[in-house]
C-alpha cells in the first residue's frame, strides 16, 4: 500500500511510525522535545490520531511537519476523549532540525484557533511524554442557570442536589485503589489499580466542579466517577449502594453518560527538573 508520508501521519500509519523510529530516526542524533499544548475539544474526535477523524493530535503533528519540512510523529502523554478540553497536555517527538528562531509563534500561526503550543522543552532523549507523568489532574464542570458561553465547557445540569451527599461520595473514593466499575469496556490495560491524590466537589451559586488527581486514570474514568456520584447526589443511589458499585468491579453499575465538554485535563504532572524551557523561542 502507498501512502504519502503525510498521509501516513495524519492516519497514525503504524508502518511508517515503525519505519521512522527503527530506521531513519537511529541514524541521525536526533533531539528530543517536549511540547505544552491547550485546546477546545468541541470540533474534534478526540485527542489521539485516528484514521479518517478529525483529532487533536493529527492537527499538531500536521503543523510541526509544515513548520519542519519534514515528518514529525508526536507522542501524547493523555487521550482525551471526543469533546474533551486540556487547560494543560503533553506531546514529544524527535528530530535532528534545528528550532526556528520563532518556533512558538510560527507554529501557533499554522495551528487552528481553538489549539495552541505555550512552551516547548528540551529533555532526555530517553524521557517520554506519557510514561514519565507522575499524575494528571481532571476537573468536570457542571453549570446550574442556562448559559450560552458554557455550552461547551461545561454540563448544563439545573436540578437540586444534596452537596453534603456529593461531598461525602467523594471521600469515600480515596478509600478505594482498584477503579475496574469506572473504566469502559474493551480497554487494553494490566492494571485498574489508581491512586487517587485528591477528590473533591466546589460547589458555587452557578458552578459546581469535581477535582480529582490520581497518578493514572483509565478509560472514561473521570466521567464514569462525576456520572455516579451525580446519582448520589440526587438521590437516586444510596451511599451504601455506591460503595457496592464501586466493589463489585463491574462498569455496568457507574453511569457514564455525561458529556465530554464538562471535562478538563487541568496539568500533568512531570519529575521535577525533567522540563528545561527552550529559552529565547518565543
Amino acid at each position: 500500500m502507498e501512502l504519502s508520508f503525510l498521509a501516513a501521519i495524519r492516519a497514525g500509519h503504524d508502518q511508517i511510525r515503525s519505519y521512522l523510529l527503527d530506521f531513519v530516526l537511529p541514524s541521525r542524533h536526533m533531539n528530543r522535545y517536549f511540547i505544552e499544548v491547550a485546546y477546545k475539544g468541541a470540533a474534534y474526535s478526540g485527542f489521539q490520531v485516528q484514521e479518517n477523524s478529525h483529532t487533536v493530535q493529527s492537527e499538531i503533528d500536521r503543523a510541526l511537519s509544515i513548520l519542519f519540512r519534514n515528518p514529525i510523529v508526536t507522542t501524547g502523554s493523555s487521550r482525551t476523549d471526543a469533546g474533551v478540553n486540556a487547560q494543560q497536555n503533553f506531546l514529544h517527538f524527535d528530530t535532528d532540525l534545528p528550532l526556528h528562531a520563532q518556533f512558538i509563534y510560527k507554529i501557533n500561526a499554522i495551528l487552528p484557533s481553538d489549539v495552541v503550543l505555550r512552551q516547548i522543552y528540551a529533555v532526555p532523549e530517553t524521557a517520554h511524554s506519557r510514561f514519565d507523568a507522575l499524575g494528571r489532574s481532571y476537573e468536570y464542570t457542571l453549570y446550574t442557570h442556562k448559559d450560552p458561553f458554557m455550552e461547551d465547557r461545561g454540563y448544563f445540569f439545573p436540578y437540586k442536589m444534596d452537596a453534603a451527599a456529593l461531598h461525602e461520595a467523594a471521600a469515600v473514593i480515596m478509600e478505594y485503589s482498584d477503579f475496574t466499575t469506572f473504566s469502559k469496556r474493551n480497554t487494553q490495560v494490566k492494571t485498574f489499580i489508581c491512586k487517587i491524590e485528591e477528590s473533591r466537589w466546589d460547589i458555587g451559586p452557578e458552578r459546581i466542579v469535581y477535582n480529582v488527581t490520581a497518578n493514572r486514570f483509565l478509560r472514561g474514568m473521570v466521567r464514569g466517577l462525576v456520572g455516579t456520584m451525580l446519582r448520589v447526589g440526587r438521590g437516586k443511589l444510596t451511599m451504601e449502594q455506591f460503595r457496592q458499585a464501586i466493589e463489585r468491579k463491574d462498569c455496568a453499575r457507574a453511569d457514564f453518560a455525561v458529556p465530554g465538554q464538562g471535562l478538563f485535563l487541568m496539568k500533568v504532572q512531570y519529575p521535577e527538573g525533567l522540563l528545561q524551557p527552550v529559552s529565547g523561542r518565543i
